[in-house]
């Protein structure tokens, strides 16, 4: 009876697990209006640059392939072109700051075309530890995974997205190489995620046999 316990309630647990990997977060994505402010949800967003950003590019890149800003376990969603993107370029240690209007939790940044071959080019963030989460080409000009080190992004030709763990009110960091262009954008979960409805009917069915269970003990024991 013990053993068929057991069985029952890591079956339940085993459920419970599918349900957790399988809510990747929707992100709320920055759509930039100028080259200084935008919204992401209910959040605006104001870029306070160091001398180190060239411009807006409004609807591009693309963003694409999904599996190069999005791996469909932490982050569900890339940016897309709507979005934009803004320019930048580096090559001093002046500061860039993102400013949230309200604290928001586990921002992620999408960095897409870091660097290019024989430059390797890179964010130092100064108040927050980045986290990889997807890395990849893009459809624009191919290339490969950003790469992660402590406080820094670094990229040859390098797109992909990190997570900051935390609350933030604000993001700073410095682009010290000097590469016509790269660019980034931001975004946050405001809510937080659904399970998918096939997560949640297994976890129905491992709550059902658990309740059935304990019913045949309860009337045998009767």
């Amino acid at each position: 009876m013990k053993k068929k316990l057991l069985g029952v309630l890591v079956t339940g647990m085993l459920m419970l697990g599918v349900v957790g990997i399988a809510q990747a977060t929707f992100i709320d994505w920055n759509t930039w209006t100028t080259n200084t402010n935008g919204t992401m949800g209910s959040v605006a967003v104001t870029f306070s640059a160091g001398g180190s950003m060239d411009n807006l590019v409004s609807n591009y890149p693309s963003y694409m392939p999904t599996t190069s800003f999005a791996d469909g376990v932490i982050v569900s969603n890339a940016p897309t072109s709507a979005n934009g993107i803004l320019q930048l370029s580096g090559g001093n240690g002046n500061t860039n700051t993102l400013l949230f209007s309200a604290p928001v939790v586990n921002p992620v940044m999408a960095i897409w075309s870091l660097g290019q071959g024989g430059i390797n080019t890179t964010f130092n963030f100064t108040n927050a530890t980045p986290l990889f989460v997807a890395g990849g080409p893009s459809n624009e000009y191919a290339g490969q995974p950003i790469t992660v080190s402590g406080n820094t992004v670094s990229g040859i030709e390098g797109n992909g997205t990190v997570e900051f763990l935390g609350t933030f009110s604000n993001i700073s960091w410095t682009n010290p190489v000097n590469e016509f262009w790269y660019g980034f954008n931001v975004g946050t979960a405001e809510s937080a995620p659904v399970p998918e409805p096939g997560t949640m009917m297994l976890l129905g069915l491992g709550m059902a046999g658990l309740a059935v269970y304990g019913k045949r003990r309860i009337n045998k024991e009767a």
